[in-house]
């Protein structure tokens, strides 16, 4: 298996506050792994740092998209990281609420186009087939993640775990190696969180992408990941199967509790 992520020795200061301390992480293609850790253990400023919103204090951040060559993504935008094959969702959906489902992950597919700006001024032929191409690919996309049948809904319309739905689907009209999902479950019921579960293992065995997630739900964790990574105020302090982080003092003390000991 290939290296597609590696985080060495990454900070983040805010003035006097370390919120990551010195993390290293490592994924490998095809890989679904989760990082856990109690509420302000620093897990979202983690993803943060890797998606371009905020620039490390310290340390370095690697991809190594598939028959690509090593690349350092410290300091990028976050367009440009995503345009090197990163994408990922919020703990907080960010929809358009009154724009459509498809216009939704149409705008996620934009970011793959190549008229310029005097294409979308003149529209010339090239421009009009891209953008056919654009909303016959958005569609297809929208089927595979069930949702079709809410194409030319208004977003702000759609249920909760459709809508959920809906940000992963923007997320792989990016074309993304790598997708990083910031607690996915966040809010669903069980049934939709099963549903959840199934779309993940669909997006990694059909659609080629590896998954990086952060996520509260412990049963979803454990049934998902490969590996897990556990932070506790800014620090690593546990990685390995699902089992071993299970079993681990240190996770039980800092996070698991009793539901990991039961």
């Amino acid at each position: 298996m290939s290296t597609i992520l590696n985080v060495s020795s990454m900070s983040m200061d805010f003035g006097g506050l370390r919120a990551v301390n010195r993390v290293n992480i490592a994924m490998q293609k095809n890989e679904i792994i989760a990082l856990i850790g109690p509420n302000g253990a620093g897990k979202t400023t983690f993803f943060n740092c890797v998606t371009g919103v905020y620039t490390p204090t310290e340390g370095e951040i690697h991809i190594t998209p598939p028959g690509g060559s090593d690349i350092s993504i410290k300091g990028l935008k976050p367009n440009k990281i995503t345009e090197k094959g990163l994408a990922r969702t919020f703990q907080n959906i960010r929809l358009f609420g009154n724009m459509t489902v498809l216009e939704n992950v149409m705008i996620g597919r934009h970011t793959r186009l190549k008229a310029g700006v005097l294409g979308a001024i003149f529209r010339d032929s090239h421009t009009r087939e891209e953008e056919e191409r654009v909303i016959f690919e958005s569609y297809e996309i929208l089927k595979r993640m069930g949702l079709a049948r809410y194409v030319n809904n208004l977003a702000r319309n759609l249920p909760y775990g459709a809508q959920r739905r809906l940000e992963i689907a923007r997320a792989l009209a990016t074309n993304p190696f790598l997708l990083l999902l910031d607690e996915p479950a966040a809010g669903m019921n069980p049934q939709e969180t099963k549903e959840l579960e199934h779309l993940i293992l669909q997006i990694r065995d059909t659609e080629d992408v590896s998954i990086f997630l952060i996520e509260h739900d412990m049963s979803l964790v454990m049934s998902l990941s490969e590996r897990i990574y556990v932070m506790d105020y800014g620090k690593l302090i546990a990685m390995g199967s699902p089992q071993e982080v299970k079993n681990d003092p240190e996770v039980i003390k800092a996070y698991l509790g009793e539901e990991a000991s039961a």
